[in-house]
């Protein structure tokens, strides 16, 4: 995993002034209305960039700059907050890239404090006919395997597998962050239905294994929601000799998030401040929606969708 380092603006500057002086691929990207431009010497992630994000206007200028440039062999990732500039050297790997892009603008949202209250959520989602379930566990913990499970029943909507964009307005309504998925090479490992239209719907393959998906041609147009109104959310943990399934108050979902990072391993800044204004904000989630615990360490991705499953049938 990488670290990231805060620079000044002066550093920033600099920095910037030595990579600027090299042609440099441009393309801009629309994550949840904020403007993104990434720069970038590798033609390969500025073509996966262009087909995971929505494009944004020329015309609009960015709030954020993602910078990926070879400058040597250690990786580095350098974090100016004042610009939301992130400088990354030396990544070979575009699923930092990309989740680097999400993380500063969780970033705008948190620090463009606006009545509206937006927030990003490090999960996947799935939509059961304009209500879902929000999916959130860290790393590894299954979300894409159990999104993909899910959405092997025909009744079952994709908003994202990766990063949802959440406001507490009346409901709690629920964006999606990415116009195609960037997706591990083996998913047909767990659920073997996907195993000969993946063939046809994936890009090239990176040095990792892993692919953007045209979710198009996945799933087809009419399941694809951008919007959803979360019904209920599901912590996921792999933890042998602890409960398969629970419902939980909202101090215990609230102490989970806390424990495990908030399930995101891309917060550019980790401060006690940000820690509160993440804090206010999943309390305030687990108030207003129900919040479950799946523990996937004794059960195979089959009964834990059919868990999840069980919980629409509740609501």
């Amino acid at each position: 995993m990488y670290e990231v380092r805060k620079i000044t603006l002066e550093e920033k500057e600099k920095l910037s002034a030595r990579i600027y002086s090299k042609p440099l691929y441009e393309t801009k990207a629309n994550l949840y209305g904020v403007c993104v431009k990434f720069f970038t010497d590798s033609r390969e992630h500025k073509e996966m960039w262009e087909d995971n994000f929505h494009p944004m206007l020329d015309s609009i200028r960015p709030h954020a700059r993602v910078i990926s440039v070879k400058t040597g062999k250690t990786l580095r990732v350098k974090y100016e907050p004042a610009s939301k500039t992130v400088i990354i050297e030396n990544c070979d790997y575009y699923g930092w890239i990309k989740s680097i892009a999400l993380g500063v603008v969780a970033e705008f949202l948190e620090d463009v404090r606006s009545e509206h209250r937006r927030y990003s959520i490090h999960g996947s989602y799935v939509d059961f006919g304009g209500n879902g379930i929000a999916l959130i566990g860290p790393s590894g913990s299954g979300k894409t395997t159990l999104t993909y499970g899910l959405m092997l029943e025909k009744y079952t909507n994709f908003l994202t597998d990766d990063w949802l964009f959440v406001r507490l307005a009346n409901d709690v309504l629920v964006t999606s962050s990415e116009k195609n998925s960037y997706i591990r090479d083996n998913l047909e490992k767990d659920w073997k239905q996907y195993a000969k239209v993946l063939k046809k719907s994936k890009g090239k393959k990176d040095n990792k294994g892993r692919s953007i998906v045209d979710v198009r041609m996945l799933f087809g147009e009419e399941r694809l929601f951008s919007r959803s109104v979360m019904g209920a959310a599901v912590l996921l943990t792999n933890e042998k000799g602890k409960p398969a399934f629970q419902e939980l108050e909202m101090e215990e979902a609230v102490k989970y998030m806390v424990k495990s990072d908030f399930c995101n391993p891309h917060q550019l800044i980790r401060s006690p401040r940000k820690t509160w204004m993440r804090k206010s904000f999943f309390s305030e989630l687990f108030e207003r929606v129900p919040v479950y615990m799946l523990n996937i360490a004794d059960e195979s991705p089959r009964e834990s969708v059919e868990r999840i499953l069980g919980i629409i049938e509740e609501e």
